[in-house]
């Protein structure tokens, strides 16, 4: 096989709605509610609302979407007919009580990892879902918003590599305490860097391994280096098993060096029996360049690499306003974005438990 054939390109263009699709926002804490925004507006929706009780975020948020209305509370925000979805990515420990306010007013939510963080939480969210008919949609950025590893399921799926055996994900995050909110060292509203971080990495290992289904085997955490902060993990990691028999393992920490040129030298490696697919997502250390999403494909035909940024596209959104609508699954089935998180706070209780 040539480097022509495996790097080849069906890239996703947008489409927008046939009817207006309109969302509402509330809670601006993380920096990720900025992507989710631009995402669902790119792919054709029109965002009208928004509660944010903290002054400061909210004047920050309408310099870029002054036409936005602004509620003076949830309730107000969540009784505005029209809207079809709720976006937030509020203090993660309160995400849940917002997922659940919003199914009940007749609303889907679209939620930034991790999209609550207890088992109980899961469960109430699981609950009001079923029923409402409501849906939860989970925003696993480092997976549905990365050109790089949507094109690593593009070649698994083409055979490239053949029956996959084992995934290694790296998820090395820059810390920079100073610039961090006062909630952000405080666990009984985070859970911890395995719930936090690592449910975007227990994702990225139902995909990879095909299945829905996986146990946490053995889990970790630890504060290292920043005993100032002990509600902190400063590091964890995890090894798991699908139910297919696929084994993982997972590294996350808060030690990114400022000398790389990105937050986190993101790796995911993926093997095969025919071959291995790395992935560099965020740069290519050593390289003169800062170039993003660089996918390593290794054969018996040769070693493969290519920067796939704006080749691929990013369906995710398109997809996530036709999953609302029609009850279809085409963005990420209802199974894996739960099943995820589960995976998740499993392990970081795990961890906890073995501190």
């Amino acid at each position: 096989m040539t480097k022509e054939e495996i790097f080849s390109y069906n890239k996703h263009i947008p489409t927008p709605p046939e009817t207006p699709y309109r969302f509402g926002v509330t809670g601006l804490n993380h920096g990720h509610i900025w992507g989710m925004c631009s995402g669902l507006l790119n792919a054709g929706a029109k965002m009208t609302h928004i509660y944010e009780p903290d002054e400061k975020l909210l004047a920050d948020f309408l310099k870029k979407y002054p036409s936005v209305t602004v509620c003076e509370s949830l309730d107000e925000l969540l009784a505005v007919p029209e809207l079809e979805l709720i976006a937030t990515a509020a203090i993660p420990g309160d995400r849940a009580g917002i997922e659940i306010a919003a199914m009940r007013a007749g609303k889907d939510v679209f939620a930034d990892k991790a999209p609550l963080i207890t088992l109980e939480q899961l469960a109430e969210v699981k609950a009001v879902s079923k029923e409402t008919g409501k849906r939860l949609f989970v925003c696993y950025s480092e997976f549905v918003m990365n050109e790089a590893a949507l094109f690593a399921k593009q070649v698994i799926e083409r055979g490239i590599i053949g029956k996959v055996a084992h995934i290694d994900i790296f998820a090395p995050h820059r810390l920079n305490a100073p610039s961090r909110p006062e909630w952000f060292f405080d666990r009984e509203r985070t859970s911890g860097i395995l719930t936090d971080i690592g449910s975007h990495q227990f994702q990225q290992f139902l995909e990879y391994a095909g299945t829905n289904s996986a146990k946490v085997t053995s889990a970790r955490v630890a504060n290292y280096f920043n005993k100032q902060y002990p509600g902190l993990d400063d590091f964890g990691d995890a090894t798991l098993t699908a139910d297919n028999g696929i084994t993982g393992y997972v590294r996350i920490d808060w030690m990114s060096p400022s000398g790389i040129q990105t937050w986190g030298d993101g790796r995911v490696i993926i093997l095969g029996e025919k071959g291995y697919i790395e992935l560099r997502k965020n740069c290519n250390i050593g390289s003169p360049e800062k170039v993003t999403n660089t996918v390593f494909v290794c054969t018996d035909d040769g070693v493969f690499t290519e920067s796939v940024t704006g080749k691929v596209g990013i369906p995710f959104f398109t997809n996530l306003i036709k999953d609302s609508r029609c009850g279809t699954e085409d963005s990420m089935s209802v199974e894996q974005a739960y099943n995820a998180i589960e995976l998740a706070i499993t392990a970081q209780n795990i961890g906890l438990a073995n501190k």
